[in-house]
């Protein structure tokens, strides 16, 4: 029995059940008309037959009916007369042990008999049906259906049901099952306080059919096309664009940038002398709103934009005061020398140092590890399980090469347009090429340009209008994003980054990664999470009221935006803020940027990286909830193998690590990765190769950025070492970051 289900539906035919022609899918379900079995019937008449079960798969017969049970039944019922009307056919039977009423379906509910659509699909016929309890107190009076509007009166009666979760909350049976067939299983609950699964059992004890379908209004085709449309006209008083003020070029000076907080305003970024599309801009009128309430300061946000032009990068190049000195947050003198990369056995202590005593490196570690120590011990721990479990997924990329051409001053752009281009694959190995460089032909920077791109490309992405929040950072909702596919981009950038040698996130809120990797049906946000002080402040306003009356006083003030949320409840007792700061939160954080977050997701499996996250999700979080720790002398010195047959030069090498690292030199720890490896923060994947260090009879060090090598000079004295050093990473640096324009 496994033909294919080709039906018409077709009004004068009539059920071989219930022996009507009524076609009504609300009453009865679908009325299906089967031409090469010459059969029709009701959905419902057939899943109420009580001597019939699903014993075919779903394309078999009638959604799982065989036919020749079908027929059996109709054989069965044709034996039996409905205690309603009086004729054959009554395929349904009262479940209630010595009850003997049979009946048809549309008969039963005619007779207000209870069908439960659920489990082994039981019948109740009017005597036995199941029914409510009411208090003696609950007869009385009558309340508003919060479904159609119109009064419902207390009673205990078939047309009547009440919430089992709201105590004041009644319906009409009626509007319960419209709502049920429109909303489906995913969205049917209680329209005052959203309760779902205590709700659901309740109505379909009652008698309430909830399909298990989408909800109707996500159906409709280009349902939510208006949310789409996007502002663009520009409302400064001057326009200057000799085309019009609704003229927009992208990727122009005439793009139509609109005001980071209302969006509803407008301005070509050349009329509001903007030199690129990241800058954010302000409309007049929220601009003045701000001004009034004390939040907008200039001064700020000057700042910002001096931060968000330099982008941290610039400062591992330049050179400091030399009467200010680089100081370190970490213990200057306490890392452990005997390294377990060190190729070299029995290092002797370093007599031949021309340094003070104090300024040596010592040979000791505590014994006693702080609690702090041993939370970064565990960090580090987890995130070089990361690095193995990325170079796992770095197995994919192959040799072939792809070209990014990248603007630094529009970091964003280009690389948007780079990973939409046809012939990108995150599977080939990625060359970058900046192109505002000059002096190209100075030193071979391929090593550094990657290295920067994914650097300036993660601190674009924290600080773009994707993400809202301070430090931890949750998703935002920006409409122009979503219809541009903008998250599904960012997802995508960080999963390559990621496995292509790009830096950590680091700035992702422990919500917004539970969410990736767990699903956001498992969260439960806090009130950290809500980036809107408005709506912070409300939530703080509701939680902490310690009165009913302020409770509601507060609720009042704040209806509309709790209504839009979809928040609104009545509040009886003060226990009921817990609830509905709950919901608040679940919206604000969560639902309300569902489409953002999935698309976002669909962007991280790039490359295979969601799925290893839901995998090890404590080591992950390593990585995307925690900022990178600074570099420490006793980091770089575990990150390199030493290759050495002269004692006092790995001392001398060790000796300087320490130096750099308490500030008694002229550059940094970073500096020295950046002249090793062409990178001055250690990638999540890790380096490959893994840097080696050399001690040779040359003049200078030598940074091998193809072998992630440092050859480095053997001398007499520790302060030729130091000055060597010092001159070589200084003179080199100096180069490139005239290269890149810093």
């Amino acid at each position: 029995m496994s033909k294919t289900n080709n039906f018409d539906v077709q009004s004068t035919k009539i059920c071989v059940l219930c022996g009507r022609t009524d076609d009504c899918p609300e009453k009865y379900g679908e009325k299906r008309t089967y031409v090469e079995y010459n059969l029709t019937v009701h959905y419902y008449c057939l899943l109420m037959s009580s001597g019939i079960w699903q014993r075919g798969e779903e394309d078999e017969g009638v959604n799982g009916f065989l036919i020749t049970d079908i027929r059996k039944e109709v054989k069965r019922a044709a034996k039996l007369k409905c205690n309603i009307c009086k004729k054959k056919g009554a395929s349904i039977g009262c479940v209630t042990p010595k009850c003997k009423r049979s009946y048809h379906f549309p008969c039963g509910l005619q007779r207000q008999c209870i069908f439960q659509f659920m489990e082994d699909f039981r019948s109740y016929c009017w005597e036995h049906r199941p029914v409510q309890e009411f208090m003696d107190k609950e007869h009385t009076g009558a309340s508003q259906c919060t479904i159609c509007l119109d009064l419902v009166e207390h009673l205990p009666v078939f047309a009547v049901l009440k919430s089992p979760c709201c105590k004041n909350a009644w319906f009409h049976r009626e509007c319960l099952q419209y709502q049920a067939l429109s909303a489906g299983i995913f969205f049917f609950r209680c329209t005052v306080c959203n309760n779902k699964e205590k709700f659901q059992k309740e109505m379909l004890r009652m008698g309430i059919h909830i399909p298990e379908k989408d909800a109707s209004w996500e159906l409709e085709e280009n349902a939510y096309q208006d949310l789409l449309h996007c502002y663009q006209h520009c409302d400064v008083k001057k326009c200057l664009c000799k085309k019009g003020r609704d003229y927009n070029e992208p990727d122009s000076k005439w793009e139509i940038k609109r005001c980071q907080y209302c969006g509803s305003r407008g301005t070509h970024l050349a009329c509001s002398s903007m030199k690129s599309w990241e800058q954010n801009w302000e409309c007049m009128e929220c601009r003045s709103i701000f001004a009034k309430s004390g939040k907008y300061s200039k001064q700020k946000k000057r700042a910002l934009a001096t931060s968000e032009k330099t982008n941290g990068t610039t400062c591992l190049l330049e050179e400091p005061p030399l009467k200010s000195p680089r100081q370190s947050s970490g213990s200057p003198r306490s890392f452990l020398l005997q390294s377990p990369k060190i190729m070299c056995q029995n290092l002797s202590p370093c007599s031949h140092l021309e340094q003070p005593a104090s300024n040596r490196v010592t040979m000791s570690l505590s014994p006693v590890m702080s609690k702090r120590n041993w939370s970064l011990r565990h960090l580090r721990q987890q995130r070089k399980e990361v690095s193995n479990i990325l170079k796992e997924l770095k197995v994919q990329v192959k040799t072939k090469a792809t070209r990014l051409n990248i603007n630094a001053e529009n970091c964003w752009s280009s690389a948007l347009k780079g990973f939409r281009q046809r012939i990108f694959s995150p599977t080939n190995t990625i060359e970058v090429n900046f192109s505002n460089c000059k002096n190209r032909s100075k030193t071979n920077t391929s090593a550094v340009s990657k290295h920067h791109f994914f650097q300036l490309l993660m601190l674009h992405l924290q600080n773009s209008s994707l993400f809202e929040g301070s430090s931890g950072k949750n998703l935002s909702f920006d409409f122009q994003a979503v219809k541009e596919n903008l998250y599904f981009e960012a997802g995508k950038m960080i999963a390559v980054s990621l496995v292509h040698g790009g830096p950590p996130p680091g700035f992702f809120s422990k919500t917004l990664f539970s969410c990736l990797v767990y699903g956001p049906e498992n969260v439960k946000p806090a009130l950290e999470d809500v980036a809107d002080v408005d709506v912070a402040q409300t939530i703080k306003m509701i939680k902490y009221a310690n009165s009913l009356s302020s409770l509601q006083s507060t609720l009042q003030d704040c209806c509309e935006c709790l209504a839009a949320a979809g928040c609104l409840r009545p509040v009886t007792a003060l226990c009921d803020k817990n609830m509905l700061v709950n919901d608040i939160l679940i919206y604000h954080v969560i639902k309300r940027i569902a489409l953002p977050l999935e698309s976002f997701r669909q962007g991280l499996k790039t490359l295979g990286v969601l799925e290893k996250m839901q995998k090890h999700p404590h080591v992950f979080s390593s990585i995307f909830c925690h900022k990178p720790d600074r570099l420490s002398a006793e980091t770089v010195c575990d990150l390199f193998t030493i290759h050495s047959s002269s004692d006092e030069g790995a001392d001398f090498w060790m000796g300087y690590l320490q130096d750099v690292e308490s500030g008694d030199s002229l550059v940094t720890l970073e500096d020295i990765l950046l002249f090793v490896t062409g990178s001055y923060y250690i990638p999540s994947v890790g380096f490959d190769p893994e840097p080696t260090l050399k001690f040779l009879r040359i003049r200078y060090p030598i940074g091998n950025r193809l072998l992630n090598c440092l050859e480095l000079p053997i001398t007499k004295t520790y302060q030729q070492f130091k000055n060597k050093m010092e001159l070589t990473i200084r003179n080199t640096l100096r180069v490139e970051r005239e290269y890149f324009c810093y």
